[in-house]
């Protein structure tokens, strides 16, 4: 957990000094806006599809290419790559039109539930966190709050202290001696839950009001076993990259997500706001729990691990949009950097493991998520075969790079069409301005991960 940069005074809501666009915690309305959106989207495939077939004879990086016969196993696969990740985008939108919202919970039959909060070393935030739930739209009498301090060594104990003092109906504090990990935590506010449903949510987050009775009304259908929130960022006006991860965790949330929910295989469900099936989580536990790789017990990407797990289990995950958390995000490339590792080696790992899961699926989920997962996977090592290509043909034609940038940024243009129909927001710039700092700045990250996967360091602590 990051500690708090934000100063927010503690009886004030934070939201309403990081106030969410709204149409970031609402429903996106079909208007005349929605189908130019998707028009502009639909004519952009055709482009594509246009200019795929209609190549020009002559192609200065052919033409630079000839007589290297090694380009060729370059060249080819990335076509086909991007051939079929075209495919899948076109998939992709598809369901992203179609996805709606579920129906919430209503307090007449909202469903008895515990939110547990783990935190360690994250000062006055944790009390805005814990605000931010008791005030939430859900009937008092069946909530229940548990945080649990993982062993801080600064003053998060007080700040949790002070905010149960406040609700002493609601909120029950726990306290570890010593440091034993986010895992360890969760897993203390699980065994101690009374809820039908439990929620999770980092310490560095606060939820908007109704989100705890939308993210308990799924849980009607009982295939479903986790609920995934929906992500913005707290902090966004704080500096560039909070304003280029918003966009990125939107498209992450709105698209990608609202995607996987069609075919009930959301593969992460975020820490920061999941609700959860607690007959479910009981069952994985012992596994979730002391889950080891490669001979290391799993000190991170605990949220994707109990996804998985409940994958496995026979139950369905899926995305709620209406289900809103803000959470802080690094200001500095370092601890970006640190995030996204974290982030990467749980991705490794556990895309390994849903390899074997995937199996367990039925049929139809299971043949989408193969596809899904293999034209995904796929771009790791095309894009570093053609980033060492457009390196070597550089040497002789430094324009090639010219080129190279100039459809990095028609390509980010096209993807933030998605962003701005769940948010109509001039910050779409800061998607695009991402594309190329991601591509000049983070090419490192997935390598070393890669290498370092067996890590149980956590890169914050």
């Amino acid at each position: 957990m990051r500690s708090s940069t934000i100063d927010t005074p503690l009886n004030q809501s934070p939201l309403d000094i990081f106030p969410s666009h709204p149409a970031t915690t609402t429903a996106v309305s079909h208007d005349a806006w929605d189908r130019l959106l998707t028009a502009v989207i639909l004519f952009g495939f055709v482009l594509a599809a246009y200019f795929a077939w209609h190549q020009p004879d002559v192609d200065p990086i052919a033409d630079s290419l000839a007589g290297h016969a090694w380009a060729a196993f370059i060249i080819r696969p990335g076509i086909l790559w991007a051939t079929m990740g075209t495919v899948l985008l076109a998939f992709r939108t598809i369901f992203w039109m179609r996805y709606e919202p579920f129906a919430a919970a209503t307090p007449a039959d909202a469903p008895r539930l515990t939110v547990i909060i783990p935190a360690y070393n994250e000062g006055p935030m944790v009390r805005q966190s814990i605000e931010s739930v008791t005030r939430a739209e859900y009937p008092r009498d069946r909530l229940e709050i548990l945080v649990v301090d993982d062993g801080s060594t600064d003053d998060t104990w007080e700040h949790i202290q002070q905010a149960a003092q406040a609700c002493p109906d609601l909120v029950t504090a726990i306290r570890f001696a010593s440091n034993r990990g986010k895992r360890e935590a969760l897993a203390e506010g699980f065994m101690r839950a009374r809820g039908e449903i439990l929620v999770t949510i980092d310490s560095d987050s606060v939820i908007e009001p109704g989100a705890l009775l939308a993210a308990a009304g799924p849980f009607r259908d009982p295939a479903v076993g986790a609920v995934a929130g929906k992500v913005a960022v707290y902090n966004r006006h704080a500096g560039l990259i909070p304003r280029m991860l918003h966009v990125r965790y939107i498209l992450s949330f709105d698209l990608l997500r609202a995607v996987e929910s069609s075919y009930g295989t959301v593969y992460c469900c975020p820490g920061a706001l999941t609700a959860y099936r607690a007959s479910v989580v009981r069952r994985v536990l012992p596994e979730w729990s002391t889950q080891c790789f490669l001979g290391a017990p799993c000190t991170y990407g605990e949220d994707r691990a109990l996804t998985n797990s409940i994958l496995g289990a026979g139950f369905n995950s899926v995305y709620q949009r209406s289900a809103v958390v803000h959470t802080l995000a690094p200001e500095s490339y370092r601890k970006l950097c640190k995030m996204f590792l974290r982030w990467d080696r749980s991705y490794i790992r556990e895309e390994i493991r849903f390899q074997a899961i995937v199996w367990k699926r039925p049929l139809v989920p299971r043949c989408i998520a193969l596809c899904e997962r293999f034209i995904t996977n796929m771009r790791y090592p095309v894009n570093y075969a053609v980033l060492l290509l457009l390196v070597y043909l550089f040497i002789g034609q430094p324009l090639i790079w010219l080129r190279l940038l100039a459809v990095m940024g028609v390509m980010a243009c096209f993807n933030t069409l998605y962003f701005l129909r769940s948010e109509r927001s001039l910050d779409f710039v800061y998607g695009v301005v991402y594309a190329y700092f991601s591509f000049f700045t983070l090419f490192w990250i997935f390598p070393y991960a890669l290498l370092t996967v067996r890590s149980r360091s956590w890169l914050t602590r």
